[in-house]
């Protein structure tokens, strides 16, 4: 199966020290291409991309995450306690071939048979 999710965190706040309170980022130093940063495209990477979202008037991070080969998808029972309240989505599992992925704070999208008639 392929099982499309949506994982949700906590927005991370990056402070840089070089820089003084006030002090402008002007367009030449915050609009670079990723060529200029890292000497390739960053869409050669395989990088987790997370962006920024606005869940009941805060700023959250999402990602999308597609998984190929699942032979399962559950939701364990678990106390609220365990998951983030102030965050959408619960604690999804996922069963492959070789062990199961965990994915906190996650909503499920879609999860499709590639081969239904098996």
């Amino acid at each position: 199966m392929l099982v499309q999710l949506e994982q949700y965190k906590h927005e991370e706040v990056q402070f840089d020290d070089n820089r003084t309170t006030g002090e402008s980022q002007t367009a030449d130093s915050i609009e670079r291409e990723s060529e200029e940063y890292f000497g390739e495209d960053i869409e050669d990477f395989d990088v987790e991309t997370w962006e920024t979202v606005e869940y009941e008037g805060d700023p959250i991070q999402r990602r999308d995450v597609t998984i190929d080969g699942v032979t399962a998808v559950s939701i364990p029972q678990r106390s609220n306690e365990d998951d983030d309240s102030a965050l959408p989505g619960k604690t999804i599992q996922v069963r492959f071939e070789g062990g199961i992925e965990t994915f906190e704070q996650a909503e499920i999208v879609e999860v499709q048979d590639e081969n239904p008639n098996e």
